[in-house]
């Protein structure tokens, strides 16, 4: 294997990303407030990304990839930060509470374990992604365009979810603003959309084919593990019928235009 994934600059920021959620984990537990781990995990990986292609590359290369980490995490991470502080638990994690009882913070710490295993994974992408021996071109101009243009999307479906929220004759209604009337989670699929910008940057990399590790894992983790399964049936037990209605006409992940979905 190529060795910038096994050498130190790269490795030991992977096993900085457990002690993190460790930390994540007591954050939560002395705050009452779950919430609280997904803001850790999304600036712990953005700062482990920096860290490690920085290792891994060399150049203008490394120093692309490492600012546009950066302004990832930064943008989720502070947005997640200003959702969670100071409001009720997301709804994900007051259902895991609920379900789990007595052994949630057993379970909860088990649960970021393999938060920070999954992050560890993703470090592999922004490793390769530095580390292409290739020059700058056509290749990485798209890959900028594409990490671009999903941060900016995630971050207008954000700011459309929050306009809808903060409109108190919106409680308990469904938001269908803006991107949400095309895709039921268009935040997730920007989110997706973003890790498809560091195979391109890998191409000509040793074994760059194993940045697709990146889209493939956080596809897997948002439509079929985290993301989607818990927030729909959370969404189905406040929303009802409601809800139904939107899943019929509204696609669940790929931005379409409304209609009755299959």
């Amino acid at each position: 294997m190529n060795p910038p994934l096994l050498a130190a600059p790269a490795l030991l920021p992977a096993l900085c990303l457990f002690p993190a959620m460790a930390g994540a984990w007591w954050l939560q537990r002395r705050l009452g407030n779950a919430g609280w781990v997904d803001v850790v995990w999304t600036l712990a990986l953005g700062t482990a990304g920096v860290v490690a292609t920085l290792g891994a590359g060399q150049g203008a290369r490394a120093w692309l990839v490492a600012a546009l980490v950066a302004a990832w995490a930064l943008r989720l991470g502070g947005y997640i930060l200003a959702r969670t502080r100071g409001t009720p638990e997301d709804a994900r994690y007051a259902q895991f509470r609920r379900d789990w009882g007595a052994a949630f913070q057993r379970r909860m710490f088990g649960f970021l374990m393999i938060q920070a295993a999954a992050a560890a994974l993703l470090l592999v992408p922004m490793v390769l992604a530095a580390a292409s021996p290739r020059p700058l071109g056509w290749p990485d101009a798209l890959a900028v365009l594409v990490l671009l243009a999903a941060v900016l999307g995630e971050g207008v479906a954000d700011r459309q979810l929050h306009r809808f929220r903060a409109r108190p004759g919106n409680h308990g209604r469904v938001c269908q603003l803006g991107l949400w009337g095309w895709s039921r989670h268009p935040n997730y699929f920007f989110e997706w959309l973003h890790w498809l910008a560091y195979p391109l940057f890998a191409l000509g990399a040793d074994h760059g084919w194993l940045a697709l590790l990146g889209p493939a894992l956080m596809y897997w983790l948002l439509v079929h593990v985290s993301g989607i399964p818990p927030l729909e049936a959370q969404m189905l037990r406040s929303r009802g019928d409601a809800y139904r209605a939107y899943q019929r006409r509204v696609s669940a992940f790929i931005p379409l235009p409304p209609g009755n979905q299959p």
